[in-house]
């Protein structure tokens, strides 16, 4: 089968995760390609990269590349706009993930009344947001998990103990450095927390940052006698390192965020995660009480992150209950549920 893929977002390729911190969403795109292209198919992707080149059979072209004169599917990124990239199609799909609402504005509504595409989300959550008045076709795949992740390389725990948080600054992560300040770090009072963020990390170089991100890095900055240590994220290898030397992956969440990508890809690596229960994204990836907790309160959020870093046989038993559960989800799975789609 021939498979088009078409993104207009970012300048990035299917080498870049393995060099550079991606999204989520980003990097599940730089991803199904190849894993597509290895079943035998013929692949193209149309986006923003800045050259062409070939990523495992899946041929990435630039966004000003002549455009295929026919394809057996679409698959269109995020945008119901991009539907129309190959106008003669056999099979189109949306392959969406955001807020659901847009894709009821008039303009996409009219593109996905017009051409009735099949829709693929990342979560049931979203899919459940959307209204689908159209009653368009819908599935559910979930992302894989690139090799990175997988690596049977044992969790070798850094002494202090660490904790991680790859949350948006605007995420709640605020909420979460008070934690830290107020009652974490008390309890464990070695311990390190690394944020993994590259708006905080521009600030703490000197860098601009929004308004709006500006009382949280002065909070974090605020909190380094504390522990609290600001990180530039970096490439799958180097992150997947990071998760190995952890003791907990803090993750605060919001009732928006029905994926959490760095949560699947740090419990792949075996490192528990905290969570809270009103974040969808932590209950499909925690399994509560055995890969790390899920929890409705502040109080018992910190007691669960103080007993991961202090008890080494709780984190032990954790960390092999999250590598045990976690890493079926690969790439090679996700494309096989694709292809079926397709």
């Amino acid at each position: 089968m021939r498979i088009t893929f078409v993104d207009d977002s970012l300048a990035f390729d299917g080498f870049s995760p393995s060099s550079q911190p991606l999204g989520g969403p980003e990097k599940a795109f730089a991803s199904l390609p190849s894993a597509l292209a290895q079943r035998g198919h013929a692949v193209e992707v149309f986006n923003r990269c800045a050259f062409p080149v070939t990523v495992e059979n899946a041929r990435w072209e630039t966004w000003s590349a002549q455009r295929p004169a026919d394809t057996d599917a679409l698959v269109a990124f995020r945008k119901p706009e991009l539907l129309d990239f190959v106008t003669t199609a056999a099979k189109r799909v949306l392959w969406f993930t955001g807020d659901p609402a847009m894709l009821d504005d008039p303009g996409p509504r009219g593109v996905l009344e017009r051409l009735r595409p099949k829709l693929v989300f990342f979560s049931e959550v979203e899919r459940e947001r959307w209204s689908n008045a159209l009653q368009l076709e819908t599935a559910i795949i979930v992302a894989g998990i690139v090799p990175a992740y997988l690596s049977d390389e044992p969790a070798d725990p850094a002494e202090p103990p660490r904790a991680i948080a790859t949350t948006h600054p605007l995420a709640d992560l605020g909420w979460l450095l008070g934690l830290w300040g107020e009652r974490i770090r008390a309890q464990a009072p070695s311990a390190e927390l690394h944020v993994y963020s590259a708006l905080l990390y521009r600030g703490r170089i000197g860098g601009m940052v929004p308004d709006a991100v500006k009382p949280v890095l002065d909070q974090a900055l605020a909190l380094a006698d504390r522990g609290v240590v600001i990180q530039r994220p970096q490439g799958d290898p180097q992150m997947a390192a990071s998760y190995r030397a952890a003791r907990v992956h803090l993750y605060p969440g919001q009732p928006g965020d029905s994926w959490g990508a760095s949560l699947q890809e740090s419990q792949a690596s075996g490192l528990p995660g905290v969570a809270r229960v009103a974040c969808p994204a932590g209950l499909a990836r925690i399994v509560n009480g055995q890969t790390g907790s899920v929890c409705g309160e502040d109080a018992s959020f910190a007691a669960a992150a103080v007993e991961l870093l202090n008890d080494r046989v709780s984190f032990d038993r954790a960390a092999a209950n999250a590598r045990e559960f976690q890493r079926g989800r690969t790439w090679q799975v996700a494309a096989a549920e694709f292809e079926a789609l397709l």
